[in-house]
């Protein structure tokens, strides 16, 4: 998938996680304005993108010893910086924050394949043209 489809596509995705936590746990929030949850889910993006990774190498040794359910907690912290940067967006307290990522995590698992499925029969299509 090409850089800027996949951008997109993650941009879509953290949208719809978002909308999806947003309803499913009342602290969460985003105004009802779309162009909050635009901006947020855009900046999670950027926010998993940039400081995931090393939020990951310095806690990896609790990630270890807690068989990757550590991530759980990393991906709280993406969700609860994003609101810090993103005025109109909130997460309430630590339950919710660690709620919404769980959310968020449940909406990428379903989405990323079908899209990723997606991709892959438009390139085969492509290919056989």
């Amino acid at each position: 998938m090409p850089s800027l489809l996949r951008l997109l596509v993650t941009w879509v995705v953290n949208c719809a996680g978002l909308a999806v936590a947003a309803a499913a746990i009342a602290p969460i929030s985003y105004g009802d304005r779309l162009g909050t949850l635009l901006l947020a889910s855009a900046i999670l993006g950027l926010v998993n993108f940039a400081v995931r990774p090393l939020v990951i190498l310095l806690t990896l040794p609790v990630l270890i010893l807690t068989l990757g359910l550590g991530l759980v907690a990393v991906n709280a912290l993406m969700l609860w910086l994003t609101s810090r940067i993103v005025s109109g967006f909130h997460v309430g307290g630590f339950w919710s924050t660690v709620g919404g990522a769980i959310v968020i995590w449940l909406v990428n698992l379903v989405l990323r394949p079908w899209a990723r499925r997606g991709a892959t029969e438009r390139r085969r299509r492509q290919a056989g043209a």
